[in-house]
């Protein structure tokens, strides 16, 4: 199974009466964000909107997310084989008493 951790890494503010949020971000927090795809270096993170803004007055928070690996393959193979059980017994011609 995968899940998603999220790691906080900075909050932002709306602008008043624009659709821009001005984030501010620590430098050294984000080199864990930084991935690299065919010699190129990226920066990935999300922005969410607070439920309401926090005593500063800031209205969103930023965080990057990764990947965490749980449990063993082995463990969906059991499920896997009941939906092939499943199928096989749709598949049987019912049977007719007399």
């Amino acid at each position: 199974m995968t899940t998603f951790e999220k790691h906080y890494i900075g909050k932002g503010k709306q602008v008043n009466g624009l659709e821009i949020v001005r984030v501010t971000l620590p430098v050294a927090g984000l080199e864990a964000a930084v991935f690299e795809k065919e010699g190129v270096k990226y920066l990935s993170f999300e922005i969410a909107k607070l439920k309401e803004p926090d005593k500063f007055g800031r209205t969103h928070t930023c965080y990057f997310q990764t990947k965490n690996y749980t449990g063993e393959p082995k463990d969906q193979e059991p499920q896997q084989a009941k939906k092939a059980d499943k199928k096989k017994s749709k598949k049987q011609p019912a049977e007719t008493g007399g």
